[in-house]
């Protein structure tokens, strides 16, 4: 650097920055700052002189994004990095540094996505802390390590894809797409409890295909599976958004009607019945449901749905094709 040109005032704050730099370094090969981390991607120390606000780095903090060194200014601020910080990780980057500023927070550190030169981002772990007070108190030296973790966090992001991808097929049966079983029973019992407590009116339908067993016999699983995910698309289609819809088991299917009467269910029951019955599924082939109604009345989870079953079962033997609400 040229300092022929440097006010007797500059050359002195001059002296001072290198003289808090020369400390900090000394200050580090005595360890008395810890900082150091044995992760891959350190990409080295960094320096925030905050009076000045001149930030002394690693070239590789700024060469992993892309950029050469010849393009990183002489003067380097703060802002010089704060300024390619993602928008989304911005404020939180700037509330950690001023809680440990400000605000007694023991150190600066966080997570945060940086912009590279072609306009991609990055992820980095920044971590520091002051290091240097003046005469009243405040920080004048902050002392860091910063650390690329991409590879680390595309890798995390990925697990939690495939986590929340295992955790919906936990409760979405494979084939249909619809609520599996566990669903059903687990919502229905909080429904149960939301319908005595509020005194609201609920109620479930049970649905199954009438002679599905011929069906496949005559026309091979891969049949009957289309016929399952045709169904239970009709079902969901023709039920209301408060609803919830599922596989109940083979080709059964239930419905919980969320603060529907007994009157309310039985209608929705019988036009998702009618649907069924005027699809057109492949091969020209008539499929019917027969259905059983049931408002619930305090009684227990077994109770309530076997209810609905032997109005099921009734439907059946009064023709099929039929939805039953009928009290015994």
């Amino acid at each position: 650097m040229d300092y022929e040109h440097l006010s007797c005032e500059q050359l002195l704050s001059r002296i001072k920055d290198l003289e808090a730099l020369n400390r900090q370094l000394l200050d580090e090969k005595e360890q008395e700052t810890k900082l150091e981390y044995a992760w891959t991607g350190n990409l080295g120390h960094w320096y925030w002189n905050i009076k000045s606000n001149e930030v002394t780095f690693n070239p590789l903090k700024v060469t992993t994004l892309g950029y050469e060194k010849s393009e990183i200014p002489e003067h380097v601020t703060y802002q010089y990095f704060t300024d390619k910080i993602h928008p989304d990780d911005y404020q939180a980057a700037m509330d950690s540094m001023l809680a440990h500023l400000y605000d007694g927070a023991e150190v600066y550190e966080i997570e945060y996505r940086i912009q590279a030169k072609d306009g991609t981002y990055r992820w980095y772990y920044d971590r520091g802390r002051i290091t240097q007070y003046d005469e009243e108190g405040k920080p004048v030296f902050l002392a860091g390590i910063v650390f690329d973790i991409t590879e680390k966090k595309e890798t995390q992001m990925e697990l939690e894809h495939k986590n929340r991808i295992l955790s919906e097929m936990s409760y979405i049966d494979g084939l249909t797409s619809i609520s599996n079983h566990r669903t059903l029973i687990e919502h229905l019992k909080a429904e149960m409890v939301e319908a005595s407590r509020m005194d609201k009116p609920l109620s479930i339908a049970l649905f199954d295909i009438d002679d599905f067993k011929k069906i496949n016999d005559s026309k091979g699983h891969v049949f009957g599976d289309q016929v399952l995910v045709d169904v239970a698309t009709i079902i969901r289609n023709n039920t209301r958004d408060a609803d919830l819809a599922g596989r109940y088991g083979g080709e059964e299917f239930m419905v919980i009607f969320s603060g529907a009467d007994l009157a309310v269910a039985s209608a929705i029951a019988e036009r998702i019945r009618a649907a069924i019955e005027s699809f057109g599924f492949a091969e020209e082939t008539t499929v019917t449901v027969s259905g059983g109604v049931e408002q619930f009345s305090d009684q227990s989870l077994s109770d309530f749905i076997q209810a609905a079953d032997k109005k099921l079962y009734r439907a059946k033997q009064n023709g099929k094709n039929r939805i039953d609400s009928s009290p015994f």
